[in-house]
């Protein structure tokens, strides 16, 4: 158990794709580095999102091309998907890669500490920040928070994690349904979307804004939607949720125009809800510290800073990116080292979304090209 009085240079904590590799980045620099986790090690996006969705997304692109094996002259009769056997194949992934960061954590000799922690009110201005986790008070000369977010919701949904579910559920479901209304069309709602439709469940869309992936480029989502229609996944864009029962085993709800109109009625044994996410912000003891909010988000300056010795990164934050959270890892790791740290071009982020068919894309949409008036 590490003691009152042992102290840390960083406390980072959080250990999804930020979290940890700031960790292990602080640790390369010589600095005394402990990372606190409440859940498995390598967060959201190893254990729930990111890399099990790809694990998910590989096993459909399989079927696919087995279904589609004439066109490359081989013959392949009899193939199914084993719904089973996939999800157990994806959480297996998500598991070793976890077990990863342990070994990466302790080969850079970073002390994990499981539990939930908390920033208490500072004592003095000149000593160091102190954090709670369970029964223990750890001292450290920085904190950098990497919390990450969680799905959200909509007034009037209740997540039951049967019927109505969230992301998690979505890839650990027990057996493929079949109907399925997404609710969402960002990048999680289209890669469910595209990972059931090749099962065989019937898929449909609900999107409040006007199209698909909204944040792509018009041209993009005009593409993504007629290879959608195409595969026969239903699409009501412009429309959002009025309502939403679960009724036994099925799911009843209604979408509204978002201009105005009539309703249109809906049932399935799944909702799926993927509306975004909620910054993890509770209970972390912010508000003794000055820290800004917005929605929940904490602001920070140009350089990671929520507070003296304080700092965040990734999704807490608002930047919704594995590898943006890791490249703010290493930049505010090497800020606090005093080495040269190389400040993010977040104008021009690449970003990939594993739907059928792939969209990648860097830098400004369109639009946003025309709103700064560039040529």
């Amino acid at each position: 158990m590490i003691g009152e009085r042992e102290a840390f240079d960083v406390l980072v904590i959080g250990s999804g794709p930020g979290g940890y590799v700031a960790a292990i980045r602080a640790a390369q620099l010589g600095l005394r580095t402990g990372c606190v986790e409440r859940e498995s090690l390598g967060g959201i996006c190893l254990n729930w999102g990111c890399i099990p969705t790809k694990a998910l997304l590989k096993s459909a692109e399989v079927l696919e091309y087995a279904h589609r094996a004439r066109e490359f002259g081989v013959i392949v009769e009899g193939v199914r998907a084993d719904f089973p056997a996939i999800i157990k194949r994806s959480r297996d992934i998500a598991d070793k890669i976890s077990k990863g960061v342990g070994f990466l954590f302790r080969k850079n000799k970073i002390d994990h500490i499981a539990g939930t922690a908390k920033l208490l009110p500072r004592e003095q201005a000149w000593k160091p920040h102190r954090v709670q986790v369970g029964d223990q008070v750890i001292e450290a000369k920085h904190v950098i928070v990497a919390t990450g977010a969680r799905a959200r919701s909509l007034p009037g949904i209740e997540l039951d994690g049967e019927r109505v579910i969230e992301y998690r559920k979505a890839m650990s479901l027990a057996a493929q349904p079949k109907t399925m209304i997404i609710l969402g069309a960002g990048a999680i709602g289209v890669e469910f979307a595209s990972f059931y439709k090749t099962l065989g469940t019937e898929v449909t869309i609900v999107e409040f804004l006007p199209r698909l992936v909204p944040n792509e480029d018009a041209e993009v989502s005009r593409e993504l939607a007629k290879a959608f229609e195409k595969r026969g996944i239903k699409l009501l864009v412009g429309h959002k949720l009025a309502s939403a029962k679960r009724e036994g085993d099925r799911v009843r709800m209604e979408a509204e125009p978002a201009a105005g109109g009539a309703r249109v009625p809906l049932e399935a044994d799944i909702l799926l809800v993927a509306v975004g996410v909620a910054p993890n912000t509770e209970g972390l003891g912010l508000e003794a510290h000055g820290v800004k909010l917005e929605r929940g988000f904490i602001q920070t300056d140009a350089e990671n800073r929520c507070g003296d010795g304080l700092w965040a990164i990734g999704d807490v934050i608002g930047r919704g990116l594995a590898h943006v959270a890791s490249a703010e890892g290493v930049f505010v790791a090497e800020m606090i080292a005093g080495v040269h740290a190389e400040p993010l071009r977040y104008d021009a982020i690449p970003a990939c979304t594993y739907c059928h068919p792939e969209i990648a894309s860097i830098g400004l949409t369109e639009d946003k090209a025309k709103a700064q008036n560039l040529p």
